[in-house]
């Protein structure tokens, strides 16, 4: 009887308590596990009974949806005609209408590109060919001129495709020169490294707009009569540039982070520099900089909304210029929430990749 008793005892002691276990042991490990994390949750599901409910029926219940814009002021709840009646300009700008097709095929082809990228069985030389060929064909489309395909001015290229033009072809572009500045700030030729360095801390010391007015104001004075560089090619370099300075840095702090004996390990193989960073130290502080490196790059895809400066009508240019219609002015609040749900999509998905590409690395025992 002893013995049974305490194997009882053994058991009760390491079987969860009935509080612990259900709805009420995770609200109580994860919203009310102190004194402070209680208060907290308590003001936040308040603020949500009081936020919550008049939004709803401000959003869906009393919403319109199909409506014109003499109707919506007459509603209570939201205008949500005032996107679904628009979309088309808002996806696609000033690009011919008869044309659309092209500009939504390259956005189904960057799609396609990303969905497989996702998967890691896809991974591949044949991936980074796809790439080449889907980015060339993008811009194909949206240009034109040839294939039969009827030439469209880059000027009325805009919405959604120019935005995804911008940061799929600048965030491309970006993280190689970014790994090769890097790779400059700690190299042992002086000259190399004072090019680097220089070329970094002045980009990092000026914002992103100086150098869009810069690329698309001042840049031109220095040019020839009469050649021109395209308005986007320009703007795009400028994101290209100031993107890099700042992904030299985040490869820096990985490239800084390996220990000494991995240089050492590769000289005792007989591995020249090239073999050394290129075999051994990138593949790993890459790895150890995903997570900041995906920041800068979820920076640099909201900082391509800054081209509205310089004229071009990207996805938040063109959206703000339906609330500019008489037809729709007092409706910017259901078009500004549209705008940042895409670009929160946008950022989340990368954000989650990125999470996806730490387990699948094993960068991120954690996960």
């Amino acid at each position: 009887m002893g013995i049974v008793s305490i194997d009882q005892a053994y058991i009760d002691s390491i079987k969860p308590p009935v509080a612990k276990r259900g709805i009420i042991g995770w609200l109580k490990k994860n919203l009310f596990n102190g004194f402070f994390n209680s208060i907290l949750s308590i003001l936040i599901l308040a603020f949500l009974v009081w936020f919550l409910p008049p939004f709803i029926k401000w959003a869906l219940i009393d919403s319109v949806w199909f409506t014109s814009g003499p109707a919506c002021k007459e509603c209570e709840g939201a205008c949500w005609s005032v996107v679904l009646k628009n979309l088309r300009f808002i996806i696609f700008g000033f690009y011919p209408h008869e044309l659309h097709w092209r500009p939504f095929a390259a956005i189904m082809t960057l799609f396609g590109l990303l969905f497989f990228s996702n998967n890691k069985k896809y991974w591949s030389k044949r991936l980074g060919y796809a790439w080449i060929i889907g980015l060339i064909s993008m811009a194909l489309l949206m240009k034109g001129g040839i294939l039969g395909l009827t030439p469209v001015d880059s000027m009325k290229w805009g919405g959604l495709p120019l935005t995804l033009l911008l940061s799929v072809f600048g965030l491309t572009a970006a993280y190689p020169l970014g790994v090769v500045l890097a790779l400059g700030r700690i190299s042992n030729m002086p000259m190399i490294r004072y090019l680097s360095i220089g070329y970094i801390e002045l980009i990092r010391g000026v914002p992103l707009i100086s150098l869009l007015f810069m690329s698309s104001i001042i840049f031109p004075l220095f040019l020839p009569e009469g050649v021109t560089f395209n308005k986007i090619l320009r703007a795009q370099a400028a994101i290209i540039f100031f993107t890099a300075a700042y992904v030299a840095e985040v490869v820096r702090g990985g490239l800084q982070g390996m220990g000494q004996g991995q240089y050492e390990a590769a000289d005792a193989l007989g591995l020249n520099y090239y073999q050394t960073m290129r075999l051994i130290i990138l593949p790993q502080a890459l790895k150890i900089v995903i997570p900041p490196t995906v920041s800068v790059l979820v920076s640099a895809f909201k900082d391509t909304s800054l081209v509205v400066i310089i004229a071009l009508y990207d996805f938040l240019l063109t959206s703000k210029t339906v609330i500019q219609n008489p037809e729709w002015m007092g409706f910017s609040t259901e078009l500004y929430l549209f705008v940042a749900l895409m670009y929160f999509l946008g950022c989340f998905s990368m954000s989650n990749f990125s999470r996806k590409l730490e387990r699948e690395l094993d960068t991120d025992k954690r996960s």
